[in-house]
């Protein structure tokens, strides 16, 4: 082999090399979370957003409601915490995959929301013994011993500019 073909071959396998490594970490505006007090729901949300690439900063807010109107999240849409990012409010348990689509196809919104607190958004998974799908897709609440669901359907919402909203993801 030559000296121009090894130095080719060199190249190619360099290249190759290259193409093979994983793309840079995407970089993440951060996200500033308000709490009217840290619960373990909270927390949990924290680390799921974390886990997803976030830097995130709990405040523990004296007036939630004043954070609320603040970033001008309709009443119909509350939950019990509201974040911060990029310009846009996150209002409650917010899957981080909505946020990150939310942030890479801005829209022209006020922010995205999950209303209450359904089971099995990020943060408010239930744990316990009997977690598994041939019980139902229940658990056993261990202070009433009744069955509760595990996870239920529910949508994160757009809200737009004059406060309407419309579905933004299904879960």
């Amino acid at each position: 082999m030559s000296f121009e073909e090894n130095a080719r071959m060199k190249k190619i396998v360099l290249l190759a090399a290259l193409a093979a490594l994983p793309a840079a970490a995407e970089t993440l505006p951060p996200v500033e979370l308000f709490v009217p007090r840290v619960c373990l729901s909270c927390v949990e949300w924290a680390e799921h957003l974390r886990q997803n690439g976030f830097r995130v900063t709990v405040r523990e807010a004296e007036d939630i409601d004043a954070v609320k109107r603040r970033f001008r999240v309709p009443a119909d849409v509350e939950s019990r915490m509201t974040a911060k990012v990029a310009g846009y409010f996150v209002e409650g348990h917010v899957p981080a995959g909505d946020i990150k689509t939310l942030l890479k196809e801005k829209p022209r919104a006020r922010g995205i929301a999950v209303p209450g607190l359904p089971m099995g958004a990020p943060g408010y998974e239930p744990t316990g013994a009997d977690a598994s799908c041939e019980s139902g897709c229940t658990i056993l609440d261990p202070n009433s011993g009744e069955r509760i669901p595990r996870r239920e359907f529910f949508n994160t919402l757009l809200v737009l500019p004059d406060g309407s909203t419309k579905v933004w993801a299904r879960h």
